[in-house]
């Protein structure tokens, strides 16, 4: 039986946190979709980071990788980010929820935190790219797919033959 929300807390991800979260991260996902310690930390670096994190006691159960970012630019898996980047979109990265996590709504929380938090910063667009059969968990929190340009297209093919460019709306705070 997995615990409530309400025994979790909910905090910017730190480079404290990095080991944890690159074992879930391992947990979660296929090797080609890893993003490696240096290229996660510049994540958590970006100057628009809305990274979080959900623990229980002091241990990680799920981390959200959000930020600032060129609208319909995704960066590709291992690039190093620089701090000061566009705030086109709120670009949702990565999301992974650990075993002991899934099926509480820690993800659905984390991702409508960062969404809340995008908005009051002005930012009116979240993108990301759904990944291992994700795209419906997207859609049940009201991405839809859109329309890619051919350079668009070959950037998400790379994220696996499933993978779902997505886009939702988000309101100003």
């Amino acid at each position: 039986m997995h615990q409530p929300l309400s025994n979790l807390v909910v905090r910017p991800l730190a480079r404290s946190d990095l080991p944890a979260a690159l074992a879930i991260q391992a947990e979660c996902y296929p090797a080609f979709l890893r993003e490696d310690a240096a290229a996660f930390a510049t994540r958590l670096s970006i100057a628009a980071s809305y990274c979080l994190g959900a623990f229980r006691g002091d241990v990680l159960i799920a981390y959200l990788l959000a930020h600032g970012w060129a609208r319909e630019a995704p960066p590709a898996v291992g690039t190093l980010l620089p701090p000061a980047a566009a705030q086109d979109v709120l670009f949702v990265h990565d999301l992974a929820v650990s075993g002991s996590g899934r099926g509480s709504g820690v993800g659905r929380d984390l991702v409508e935190r960062a969404v809340q938090q995008a908005a009051q910063d002005g930012i009116c667009t979240a993108e990301l790219i759904a990944v291992e059969g994700a795209a419906p968990f997207w859609r049940h929190l009201g991405f839809v797919e859109a329309a890619t340009s051919p350079a668009l297209a070959a950037k998400v093919a790379r994220y696996g033959a499933d993978a779902r460019w997505m886009r939702r709306e988000i309101g100003v705070g």
